[in-house]
């Protein structure tokens, strides 16, 4: 038997050349002492890779279809054998992905392994960032929950102001006039066909890159990068002390890797997928719709914005942001590599991840949006229980006025604070704020009588800090 399995793998050998190939490429050399901060790659690839095979197994019960894919994600996840783990494990392996890939690009900035002659790798490096974050865009919709239908509208919306073509492309992005059907097989054949097939051909042009230019060797305060001399330095510590990819190197990638892909198998056993919201209805907006954690942080600096400013931060900022990014290797591809001596390179990652950090957590608190579940005002805070302040005070609730303006620590915040807003406003200009309304906020006039808006009006003039 032993024999004839050497023969065998001898044959196909001889006809493919393939094991050599791949014995090769294990153990063609590297530099010396790469340490952890060069695992990332790797650990981007894997979590790819898990989001490949679970996304197949959830195609294979998947129904794109606008009348069937609720249902069927119903299914998976209640019915279908380790459907909910499955679920889970995708989901998860989104995030880990995007956070991965991410952190593999700061890494790849702060210790300028950008620079020549691997400037191309960071190009398509960039690219494949962009992909992820589309990835993730289209698999939302799937989903097709009210959530996701409203996501996509927003978005389409957004592309919708871009001059010129913009009536073009929110047409391509809802497949139509309308989000229906056609906009789900349109996000559906793009997040599984098309996308992933470009994300495979960039990872195949990222990795002959790494292979034609080799890994970077870590950063050595002091000695900058020289077109004219690099390769040369490059050759001469790869002979001299360069050690086999494997093991000596893609240990590290091993254990990483092993340990990724066991957070995302834990974190999907325990959490399980994210919960799906009502089934889609494109005629009711019971909520603001919010992307996915990773795009959270460009949601909140949407809504924190002036209005004025939306449409140009809609149209600039992710132009900005590709644009500074290709640039990168352009502007500065030779020079210092360590941190120590690029301290702006060191600021820069650092005010990004604060940015982001911080808008992340401001669209985790979503002061923007109202809160339908705010409580009515209790006495202590009307300050009374009898005549005109209370039959306001309870229309404030009733009417949905507390959904967007908190009154002592009651309510959203989505409009101004009304704590102490008699201090602020005339009963004039309470009443005809109240019937004009403004941004963000409906003309009350005609849906009130007299008699409510005289009491509304004596509920808010109410609100002082001395009464």
């Amino acid at each position: 038997m032993k024999n004839l399995l050497k023969s065998l793998i001898d044959a196909f050998e001889e006809r493919t050349g393939l094991l050599k190939i791949m014995a090769d490429l294990a153990e063609h050399p590297v530099p010396p002492d790469t340490g952890w901060w060069y695992v990332f790659g790797s650990a981007t690839l894997v979590a790819f890779i898990i989001q490949v095979v679970t996304g197949i197994a959830l195609a294979t019960a998947y129904v794109s279809s606008s009348g069937n894919a609720y249902d069927s994600l119903q299914f998976i996840t209640t019915e279908a054998l380790m459907g909910n783990l499955l679920r889970g494990m995708h989901y998860f392996g989104a995030s880990a992905m995007v956070l991965l890939v991410g952190i593999h690009m700061g890494q790849v900035f702060l210790m300028g392994c950008y620079k020549y002659p691997r400037e191309f790798n960071w190009v398509t490096g960039v690219v494949l960032l962009f992909l992820t974050l589309a990835m993730g865009f289209t698999g939302q919709l799937l989903r097709w929950d009210q959530n996701a239908v409203w996501s996509v509208v927003v978005g389409a919306e957004q592309a919708g102001r871009t001059p010129i073509i913009g009536d073009m492309l929110a047409r391509f992005l809802l497949a139509g006039k309308t989000i229906g059907g056609a906009t789900l097989s349109r996000f559906f054949a793009f997040h599984v066909f098309f996308i992933p097939a470009i994300i495979f051909g960039f990872i195949g042009i990222h990795l002959f890159l790494v292979l034609h230019d080799g890994i970077s060797e870590p950063p050595v305060a002091g000695e900058p990068v020289d077109p004219a001399t690099y390769r040369q330095k490059y050759e001469k510590i790869i002979n001299e002390r360069g050690v086999p990819f494997w093991p000596d190197a893609a240990w590290r990638d091993v254990v990483f890797c092993v340990a990724v892909v066991a957070a995302i198998f834990l974190l999907a056993l325990i959490f399980g997928p994210p919960k799906l919201d009502n089934p889609p209805n494109p005629s009711l907006l019971a909520r603001d719709p919010a992307p996915d954690w990773y795009l959270l942080w460009y949601f909140a600096l949407l809504a924190l914005i002036p209005h004025k400013l939306t449409t140009p931060v809609i149209l600039l900022a992710p132009l900005t942001g590709v644009i500074v990014l290709l640039l990168v290797p352009i502007v500065s591809n030779k020079g210092e590599r360590h941190p120590r001596y690029r301290p702006w390179a060191v600021a820069s990652v650092i005010i990004i991840v604060m940015m982001i950090g911080t808008l992340w957590v401001e669209a985790e608190r979503e002061p923007w949006s109202p809160d339908f579940e705010a409580r009515p005002l209790p006495i202590a805070v009307v300050g009374t229980n009898i005549g005109p302040v209370v039959d306001g005070a309870k229309l404030f609730h009733e009417k949905g006025c507390e959904f967007c303006h908190e009154v002592s620590g009651y309510g959203g915040h989505r409009g101004p604070s009304l704590t102490w807003v008699g201090d602020r406003l005339t009963r004039a200009d309470l009443t005809v704020r109240i019937m004009n309304g403004g941004y963000n906020m409906p003309a009350f006039a005609g849906l009130l009588t007299e008699d409510q808006l005289g009491d509304l009006v004596a509920f808010l003039e109410s609100r002082r800090k001395e009464r």
